[in-house]
């Protein structure tokens, strides 16, 4: 069967004033990755990016040189537009630039988000889900056997907890694990849609590869 490989973009930028960029590492981590990939022998016969900077570097730094097709729908949530609700306009200092505050501030404010709160937010938590299975189906509609998918952490946290019909609550979760150049797989049919494989990274495995390892 045809199979949805989606990879979520390599180390972006934390605490900088543009984070929709890699980092050093993250190139480096993309590179791992594309090779990784190509070892397997999976290779690619349709690419898929949102519309994000860091998504698209880190198809490039993969080593895959032609122009992906697009889906606004496979982009992050507006974690930054949700906290300036959250916070009645202004985002703490902490909450920005202290990791721990960061993660934990995110997994709150997900949930109240969930809950049908933060008006006012660009985007409700119900177009959310709406446009990660629109970006699924754009990808999906294919005579390709091997589509690559390069997205983020939330919306590949979506995008399994849809296929298992997992509550809301653990899409958080899910979330909150995915790490920088993760690999997770899917088995699609125009009638079916099965997660086979989540979180993999066997580009990091070796010992001496263990402090590439990153989540933001």
């Amino acid at each position: 069967m045809p199979e949805l490989m989606v990879v979520r973009h390599a180390q972006a930028s934390f605490g900088a004033d543009n984070y929709d960029q890699l980092s050093e590492l993250g190139h480096r981590q993309s590179a791992m990755a594309g090779e990784a990939l190509r070892e397997m022998g999976w290779v690619p016969d349709r690419l898929v990016t949102g519309t994000l900077t860091r998504q698209k570097e880190t198809l490039h730094s993969m080593g895959f040189s032609d122009v992906p097709e697009e889906h606004s729908g496979w982009n992050e949530y507006d974690f930054h537009d949700l906290l300036r609700v959250k916070h009645g306009g202004a985002i703490p200092d902490l909450v920005q630039h202290d990791r721990k505050t960061h993660f934990r501030t995110l997994r709150e404010t997900l949930r109240e988000w969930q809950d049908d709160g933060l008006h006012g937010a660009a985007e409700s938590w119900a177009d959310f889900k709406a446009r990660i299975q629109a970006a699924r189906q754009f990808s999906t509609e294919t005579d390709a056997q091997k589509v690559l998918v390069i997205s983020s952490g939330g919306a590949i946290g979506q995008l399994v907890a849809s296929a298992m019909s997992a509550p809301p609550e653990q899409m958080i979760a899910l979330n909150l694990q995915v790490k920088n150049t993760s690999m997770t797989r899917f088995i699609f049919s125009s009638r079916a849609f099965f997660l086979h494989e989540f979180n993999a990274t066997p580009h990091f495995a070796p010992q001496a590869r263990a402090d590439m390892l990153t989540y933001s």
